[in-house]
């Protein structure tokens, strides 16, 4: 007698993604402002404000301050 378990076939496993066109022309990006929300062109007109008037703060002092709280992590 066979051993059951050898007997079952099993599927060979195969991906069948479909194809894709990966492009980085720049009619693929919009820059289009009138097609963000009024909400988000208003809080990224007050990001760039809040940068130009020196808020915030720099990715060194983040960092900083992540190891200081955080001293395992190196």
């Amino acid at each position: 007698m066979e051993n059951p378990k050898k007997s079952i076939h099993k599927k060979q496993d195969s991906a069948q993604e479909p194809e894709a066109i990966y492009g980085t022309e720049n009619n693929l990006i919009s820059n289009d402002s009138e097609k963000l929300h009024p909400i988000l062109e208003k809080l990224i007109l007050q990001s760039i404000q809040d940068a130009k008037e020196g808020k915030g703060i720099s990715h060194e002092e983040m960092m900083r301050r992540v190891k200081l709280r955080y001293p395992f992590l190196k």
